[in-house]
């Protein structure tokens, strides 16, 4: 399983994920009230959600499932860290592992799950390293996968590229080409921050052997020159102006004028996102349509961030990572089963016919409908290395210095040099 090398490297073991049991008692001594904070603010993850709140109520009576959806970056950087310091109030929220998640169980805000999910644990695979600490399972997974170009087929062919790009030099090739059909080469939401981010991340994971990345992400030691040259490679990106026009105000994944949206309505000939790009797409046309069937659109291609001739990475490697859920340290054992519940075969096999994402579970892959993310999970399955999110690798104080530092060189205020240098101030005061 060597495609999940990086991953398992975030934990002492490289564990795994079947088929749960039926969930527990519920509200077997009196009304129980879970109350579970979730990222899918948009169709069809929300009504998802929903349904499966609605499922585990009625199968547990006596307990209340209270589901909420939140914007992504205001769920991660505030609403669950000031909930969890306040020690009540949040049972089942969404989590994102690795170094956010080792800082949690530090504070002692996660429950340790291990005994409660151990036969999923077992079959899971190195998916499930990020969300355990020192070998035990403070949450799971219910999507993984990883990063690349989206694109239009039709505007490639009307640029007249025939094949997607394999190298950084043949991107560039593609962008002039675009540039040249009058057609906007790139849609980027630089305006949520994390998206502009994503560029640095991959330049990184392109130009550093993957034994850097490992021993960064293991010490947060930052000294090779192939984070300085990561800076200087986006610096030149950035400027070959490939971008929509207003891109450091747009927004990723809400609205026809976000970067999805724009992607979605033929506006950008590729948006450089996650594997829940399609899902996301989706849900756009469907607000904007009025049409409660609309579905992805049919000239979505797929391809992974492209290789830096000469450079030290690994040409094959992916950036990715996925979303899973942890129980608060304080929530009820209707927590346990709820998440357990949510990595069923049942429920994650619909969760891939719903082309949210790509399930972990096995026996779900067959719930894999979108031929997009069929595409995703071919990448996942031929790339040599898999690095998790750079900025939870490195944990939210040197993930966060890093990616405002990253934003700032995407405004043309800031330098290669002073990204790295923000990310070990910011390792300095751990």
């Amino acid at each position: 399983m060597t495609r999940w090398a990086a991953v398992a490297a975030t934990s002492a073991l490289a564990l795994g994920l079947t088929a749960c049991a039926p969930a527990g008692e519920g509200g077997a001594d009196g009304d129980v009230t879970l109350t579970w904070w979730h990222n899918g603010t948009g169709e069809p993850l929300l009504g998802f959600w929903e349904d499966v709140a609605a499922e585990f109520e009625e199968a547990n009576p006596g307990v209340n499932v209270e589901v909420t959806a939140y914007q992504n970056e205001e769920l991660q950087r505030t609403l669950i860290p000031n909930q969890l310091r306040t020690g009540s109030g949040l049972d089942l929220y969404q989590q994102w592992g690795a170094g956010e998640l080792a800082a949690q169980v530090e504070a002692g805000y996660v429950k340790d799950i291990s005994e409660d999910v151990a036969d999923q644990v077992d079959a899971l695979g190195g998916v499930v390293a990020p969300w355990q600490v020192d070998g035990a399972t403070y949450g799971l997974p219910f999507n993984f996968g990883i990063e690349g170009f989206w694109y239009n087929t039709e505007l490639f062919a009307q640029a007249g590229i025939t094949e997607t790009p394999t190298t950084l030099d043949e991107l560039y090739d593609a962008i002039d080409a675009l540039k040249a059909a009058d057609i906007v080469p790139i849609a980027v939401g630089a305006g949520d921050g994390w998206p502009a981010a994503h560029y640095w991340y991959n330049f990184a994971l392109k130009s550093c052997d993957p034994e850097v990345l490992q021993t960064a992400q293991a010490e947060l030691v930052f000294d090779d020159p192939c984070f300085i040259e990561a800076g200087e490679l986006l610096e030149e990106f950035i400027a070959a102006e490939p971008f929509q026009d207003g891109f450091l105000g747009t927004g990723a994944q809400q609205g026809a004028g976000s970067s999805a949206g724009i992607l979605a309505t033929g506006g950008a000939a590729m948006e450089l996102m996650g594997q829940w790009n399609p899902g996301v797409m989706g849900g756009i046309l469907q607000e904007e349509t009025g049409d409660a069937e609309a579905t992805p659109p049919e000239f979505l291609g797929w391809f992974n961030f492209p290789a830096i001739e000469g450079a030290q990475g690994d040409p094959t490697a992916a950036l990715g990572g996925g979303d899973g859920f942890s129980c608060s340290a304080w929530s009820p054992p209707e927590c346990t089963d709820l998440l357990n519940y949510i990595t069923s075969v049942e429920v994650q096999t619909r969760f891939g016919e719903i082309r949210a994402g790509v399930p972990v579970t096995p026996g779900s892959e067959a719930g894999i409908s979108d031929p997009n993310l069929q595409l995703v999970f071919d990448g996942l399955q031929s790339a040599s290395y898999v690095q998790l999110w750079l900025d939870t690798a490195f944990g939210a104080t040197v993930g966060g210095a890093m990616n405002e530092g990253i934003v700032s060189l995407f405004g043309g205020q800031g330098e290669p040099e002073s990204i790295v240098q923000s990310m070990k101030d910011a390792a300095a005061t751990l």
